[in-house]
């Protein structure tokens, strides 16, 4: 506020100097020079001025949004004593007991994740064991249950720790743009996919309307997003049926959409699919199971990168559609 007062009236001083202690007649355009001449030397000096006062807050605003988007760590200046000084290192401070809260939770998780499996495995190693010693229909049957409940407790486990490695991985991935090349991609794509497409019978239809692109986003987490998307359409389409995948431009913006004649889903279920272990996990039209994080990931990487993506379905039955939006 200080800089902003003596900018505003070093105009005003300069032109009372130069009225009352120049020796000859002044004229009325010489006033006006003179002021446009110190109006604009006091601006000058004014932005320079708040330019180096700023400076400091421009520095832990960057440092903040660097953790923010790519959890990259900064190292601010702590040493000084002044307002800006002590927002600077109140940022620093809260920026590393922020990492290391996320590692500290990590860890914790996986050790309680190790420590499940292994309450797990036991009582699934006892009812192998009785299933191995031939016991009545009865008692194999409810072994069978426990082996059955716990390979579930197994595989929920998995997803679990699945899903922080994949959050890991999004929160530092790299902002910067990329040359997609589609046909270099398709190949992998297509071989991840292959098996299950053969299993049911499926036709699956590339439409490649452009070569390439710059986008944000990692050609390997694009490719695991698309294997992602076509699996999920794999598992809920029906035997003998076909899915389209189109890759084209539109209003300055690259559209990804995989289109199936599946289950479908109604209109009110298209927030829930997208949610972490999702309460709409469903088994597929082959009962394959369903992880329930597969989905959340996809969306989690593309908003990342600065895209959208969505769903939608005219109701059960009747298909749906996936599409990925990235602006140009």
């Amino acid at each position: 506020m200080f800089v902003a007062f003596i900018g505003i009236h070093i105009p005003l001083i300069g032109i009372l100097f130069f009225v009352l202690y120049f020796d000859t007649s002044i004229s009325p355009a010489s006033v006006l020079v003179f002021s446009l001449i110190m109006t604009l030397l006091a601006t000058a000096i004014t932005l320079l001025v708040l330019k180096n006062l700023i400076e400091p807050i421009a520095k832990a605003s960057k440092s903040l949004d660097d953790y923010r988007n790519n959890r990259r760590l900064s190292v601010l200046p702590t040493e000084y004593s002044d307002e800006a000084g002590l927002l600077m290192c109140n940022i620093q401070e809260s920026i590393y007991e922020a990492e290391s809260y996320i590692n500290e939770k990590q860890d914790l998780i996986y050790m309680l994740s190790h420590d499940l499996k292994n309450f797990a495995g036991n009582p699934q190693g006892l009812a192998n064991l009785i299933i191995s010693e031939n016991p009545s229909d009865s008692v194999k049957h409810l072994a069978s249950l426990i082996c059955e409940s716990t390979n579930l407790q197994f595989r929920y486990i998995d997803n679990f720790i699945k899903l922080l490695n994949e959050q890991d991985q999004i929160v530092k991935m790299n902002q910067e743009l990329k040359t997609i090349v589609f046909p270099n991609i398709l190949p992998f794509i297509n071989e991840q996919v292959e098996q299950r497409l053969i299993d049911k019978n499926i036709k699956l239809t590339l439409s490649l309307e452009l070569s390439e692109a710059k986008l944000r986003i990692e050609e390997g987490l694009l490719v695991q997003v698309l294997v992602n998307l076509i699996s999920n359409a794999i598992k809920f389409s029906y035997f003998d049926s076909e899915i389209k995948v189109r890759i084209y431009f539109e209003d300055e913006e690259l559209i990804i959409t995989v289109t199936d004649k599946g289950i479908g889903f109604d209109k009110h279920q298209i927030d829930e699919l997208f949610k972490k272990f999702t309460t709409m996990s469903r088994l597929g039209t082959a009962k394959e199971s369903s992880t329930g994080i597969g989905l959340y990931l996809c969306k989690k990487i593309i908003e990342r990168n600065r895209g959208i993506l969505s769903a939608t379905s005219e109701g059960k039955n009747k298909g749906a559609e996936f599409k990925i939006v990235f602006e140009l």
